[in-house]
């Protein structure tokens, strides 16, 4: 399973709006991958190390984005340690990066460089992981992210940065999950349909044609169907066809008024 953490007091509050949940989900889609799970915590750090712990105890694919910088309110990199229970340490691939940049900085501001300045000490502390961490390599500005047990994957809360980070960690490090959930889907607009009088019909597909499952998609305003229902059934291979042959079947049996068909590849 695929899982996110997302970190800070700002989504919270609603001084940000989170726009980490809906990029990932189409990122894995394009993957044929799913999202299994989301969570959101604040800058508690008892919080977030027990949302860490979590996902290091579950065997799971997680993408935890925030608070990996150097700021009074950034605990992730000293929570992750501790969930794990390992200490902290510069990791020397994230103090060359974080050299680097501060070398560009320095003469694109026109400064002579200096390694032992304070604000190049506080920089160096966003290249501070547990011990065991890989780095996630960072492409707008070399300050990188971190890896865990080789599935805990820690971005940073921007998203021009975050976002490529996660596609290049899927695409380098879980490439054998890719299209491991893609499915097909068919669906048919049910018109002015009552959920719980379809029901049994759909729980009858479920059985006869598992592992094959039929969801249900009501809407009350919709500005073209109105009122109505996309029920349709996702799977993979012929059982799709057939559980779909079923459905309308049974549609037609039960006098429903039936609109366009609806055919998509999807994940689950």
């Amino acid at each position: 399973m695929i899982g996110l953490i997302i970190i800070g007091d700002e989504i919270l509050s609603g001084r940000r709006q989170d726009k980490h949940l809906s990029k990932a989900i189409e990122l894995l889609g394009e993957r044929g991958m799913a999202l299994s799970w989301a969570r959101y915590v604040g800058d508690d750090p008892d919080r977030i190390t027990a949302d860490l712990r979590h996902a290091f105890d579950s065997g799971d694919v997680v993408f935890s984005f925030g608070g990996i910088g150097a700021t009074p309110d950034d605990h992730t990199r000293a929570c992750a340690a501790r969930a794990l229970g390992v200490d902290m340490a510069l990791h020397p691939q994230a103090r060359e990066l974080i050299l680097a940049r501060c070398r560009e900085l320095a003469l694109q501001e026109g400064h002579p460089f200096e390694p032992e300045s304070d604000d190049t000490q506080r920089r160096l502390q966003m290249g501070v992981f547990p011990l065991g961490a890989d780095i996630i390599p960072n492409p707008y500005n070399r300050i990188p992210g971190f890896s865990v047990q080789g599935r805990v994957h820690f971005l940073p809360g921007f998203p021009v940065m975050a976002w490529p980070m996660m596609a290049s960690v899927l695409d380098e490090r879980h490439a054998d999950l890719h299209g491991s959930q893609r499915q097909e889907e068919r669906a048919v607009v049910v018109y002015g349909a009552i959920e719980s009088r379809l029901t049994p019909l759909m729980i009858d597909i479920e059985a006869r044609f598992a592992p094959v499952k039929v969801f249900s998609l009501p809407s009350v305003d919709h500005p073209v169907h109105g009122r109505h229902i996309e029920l349709g059934v996702k799977g993979r291979g012929e059982q799709v066809t057939q559980a779909f042959g079923a459905l309308l079947q049974g549609l037609h049996v039960v006098g429903a008024s039936i609109g366009p068909e609806v055919v998509r590849n999807a994940t689950t």
